[in-house]
């Protein structure tokens, strides 16, 4: 059990780690590189990301991601470490809840738009960009510190 125990939770935090990298990612250098090309550049380059971000990889490791934090937390659960756990959970499913009701819902938006013109990018990319960088980088700090508090409660069981 010990064994099956160990792997769980090193997939766990492997996968969390990964989504908040990506989510981090975003924030320091995607987004704003796409606004340093601007908006008629930025709108179709989103646009592709968006799509090239729905693939078997991605669903995989999101997937994973919260469904070995949940079995890490039951199998940990005799131990102190479970708290840690819980809490990185909690934090984790705090960051997928937000992409899913807010980022999605943007980038959908963002898509639904089309192909823009010289006269409207602007306008369809200050409306995506605000929201969508305000949200992703609270997701991201919450996707970190479920992985930073996952990480930390390893340290305890290292004592």
């Amino acid at each position: 059990m010990t064994a099956v125990r160990d792997t769980v939770l090193l997939v766990a935090l492997t996968t969390v780690g990964l989504i908040a990298g990506l989510l981090s990612a975003f924030a320091y250098s995607v987004m704003p590189g796409l606004n340093r090309a601007g908006a008629q550049v930025a709108v179709p380059a989103m646009q592709r990301i968006n799509v090239a971000i729905q693939n078997p990889l991605f669903g995989l490791i999101l997937f994973c991601s919260i469904v070995f934090s949940i079995l890490a937390v039951l199998l940990w659960w005799r131990e102190p470490v479970r708290w840690w756990l819980l809490a990185g959970l909690v934090l984790y499913l705090v960051a997928v809840l937000i992409t899913g009701l807010i980022n999605v819902p943007l980038n959908d938006r963002l898509d639904a738009a089309g192909a823009v013109t010289p006269s409207n990018a602007p306008t369809v990319w200050t409306d995506f960009v605000e929201p969508w960088v305000r949200w992703n980088i609270i997701r991201a700090v919450a996707a970190v510190a479920a992985f930073v508090t996952m990480i930390a409660g390893l340290l305890q069981l290292l004592r």
